[in-house]
């Protein structure tokens, strides 16, 4: 069964793609938790970092790449990354995914 990432990058379910190439995609988190929230997601559908490979090295490099782009692009001097493994880290959708926050001082510790 495709995961909801799956069904936005085939089309079946409209999402707004801020940025995609032939590894990954962006869209905006639908419940953000920061002025810019963006989620940069493989197409390759990996439950979490758990389910990586040493195959899939170069792919998680790539996604970081993507990552510092957007970053640029909508953090301006500063962005954080975070990556939530499993559940019980607060995965909703089980497929590997980088969430982008930026817009706001996160200097405090914040999310």
């Amino acid at each position: 069964m495709a995961t909801l990432f799956e069904k936005i990058a085939n089309r079946e379910i409209p999402s707004e793609i801020v940025y995609e190439d032939d590894l990954c995609f962006v869209i905006r988190d639908i419940a953000p938790k920061a002025p810019a929230h963006l989620l940069i997601i493989p197409r390759k559908p990996l439950e979490n970092l758990t389910a990586v490979a040493e195959e899939d090295v170069p792919l998680l490099g790539h996604l970081l790449l993507a990552a510092n782009k957007m970053g640029k692009k909508y953090g301006g001097d500063g962005y954080r990354i975070v990556i939530n493994n499993g559940k019980s880290a607060g995965q909703i959708v089980p497929h590997l995914h980088i969430h982008l926050l930026a817009g706001k001082d996160f200097s405090d510790g914040s999310c």
